[in-house]
């Protein structure tokens, strides 16, 4: 669309213009967060055993660590039609490989070993133990700490990406 030629041409560094298509995003999702939350208490009348600074914790790490995911692709692509490609080939694999379709204790050891770094496992994992248990950080700290570093990774790893096509 060109907008992106326009960012490039400001004196905007990749660590200043990263933040800058992430933030608004992350705010939305975490909107979106509070919507679905209000739903599930109210409609489905299920009870939020945990806390809910856990949950927000947990929620921003997994939606940095999309984001990040996204970034990533956008500096991988060069249209707007091979980004949705590529996202619509990582989000199918990534999709199946969280556990929700498939338990991931019946799949194979590699494919275990792959569900590591899919923060569509970790995610949900968080949100049944908060939501059912009441867990907090000291229950959930191995699910955080991987949501940590898959976002850490893919945010620098887009920044470094970015950086390099300038």
């Amino acid at each position: 669309m060109g907008t992106l030629e326009q960012l490039l041409v400001s004196p905007l560094s990749a660590a200043a213009l990263i933040p800058g298509k992430t933030l608004p995003v992350g705010g939305i999702a975490l909107v979106q967060l509070a919507l679905v939350t209000t739903i599930v208490l109210l409609w489905f009348d299920i009870p939020l055993r945990g806390p809910v600074s856990v949950l927000l914790l947990a929620a921003a790490l997994f939606i940095f660590a999309g984001l990040s995911f996204g970034l990533l692709i956008s500096t991988i692509s060069k249209t707007q039609q091979e980004a949705f490609l590529v996202m619509f080939l990582f989000l199918l694999p990534a999709i199946v490989l969280s556990g929700f379709l498939y338990p991931v204790e019946t799949m194979p050891w590699v494919f275990q070993q792959l569900t590591l770094a899919n923060p569509l496992r970790h995610f949900p994992e968080v949100v049944r133990a908060i939501f059912l248990k009441g867990s907090g950080v000291q229950e959930l700290w191995t699910q955080l700490s991987a949501l940590t570093v898959i976002a850490l990774a893919g945010v620098a790893f887009a920044t470094r990406r970015f950086a390099r096509t300038t």
